[in-house]
């Protein structure tokens, strides 16, 4: 029988739903005297969709590249359920599996040789590997494309093999960082029920970084980040009644306008 790969055993359920899946506490960015974030709090749990709402420049890919460690934490802490990424990056990067915004798939090879490349950097045993690699190809619906060259498909379908990837080493925390950037609505739309079916079926916890406030539901969490701060975080509905407002969209430009006339969102 196939062994999970260290730190992926699931937790007893109370304890698993105790713990957030991601946790950011404090947190603030300079690049040099551009503070990027400032003070930014707010968790995700697992089994939820919650999605980072911000217009361009907003910090968002600031804090994805803090999350995955490619930058290092200058103030505050960040866990991965209950895992410092500093004092414990090995533990806590086990349980995250990460879609970054430029493409990052080899063209030149087949959709299948990505896969088991990725799981042989992710320590994944390669009869182990290609059973893995079969199994997300027909949940994410591309079966069929599993020899075909990267530069053959779709760019909804490059996203849907990248999210594939990321979820080989069965992590509990998915990232998102503008996956539907330059996809067409169909396309979107096609990734985010991906999404959308994995968090039912397996439970996970998904951060979604964007910034187009359709690929948003009214039962999804929210958290808004503005010029480096959290300007509100929680339900949908939760923000509809804080902004007394109909509407995601009417409640963020709402929020928005008035950090900005307040000039503390900067």
């Amino acid at each position: 029988m196939e062994q999970d790969l260290p730190g992926s055993q699931h937790m007893p359920a109370s304890e698993s739903a105790a713990i957030p899946a991601l946790s950011v506490t404090g947190v603030s960015h300079a690049y040099g005297h551009h503070h990027a974030l400032a003070d930014v709090s707010f968790d995700v749990a697992s089994g939820r969709f919650t999605a980072l709402l911000g217009l361009n420049g907003a910090g968002k890919s600031t804090l994805v590249s803090l999350i995955t460690r490619l930058y290092g934490i200058q103030t505050g802490h960040i866990s991965i359920f209950g895992h410092d990424i500093d004092r414990a990056p090995g533990l806590a990067l086990r349980q995250l599996g990460v879609v970054f915004q430029p493409r990052t798939l080899d063209l030149d090879l087949s959709v299948m040789q990505n896969l088991l490349y990725h799981a042989a950097l992710q320590g994944i045993a390669r009869g182990g590997a290609r059973a893995r690699s079969t199994d997300m190809l027909a949940r994410i619906g591309l079966t069929e494309r599993a020899d075909s060259k990267v530069r053959a498909l779709s760019g909804g379908q490059m996203r849907r093999v990248e999210i594939a990837r990321a979820l080989l080493h069965r992590p509990r925390l998915l990232l998102l960082d503008e996956a539907t950037v330059g996809l067409d609505v169909e396309a979107r739309a096609d990734i985010l029920r991906h999404i959308r079916l994995l968090i039912a079926d397996e439970g996970i916890g998904v951060l979604w970084a964007t910034h187009l406030l359709d690929e948003i539901s009214a039962d999804d969490d929210v958290v808004i980040l503005h010029h480096g701060r959290v300007l509100t975080r929680g339900a949908v509905s939760h923000i509809l009644s804080q902004t007394e407002t109909s509407d995601l969209d009417a409640g963020f430009r709402r929020l928005t306008i008035a950090a900005d006339r307040r000039g503390d969102a900067r």
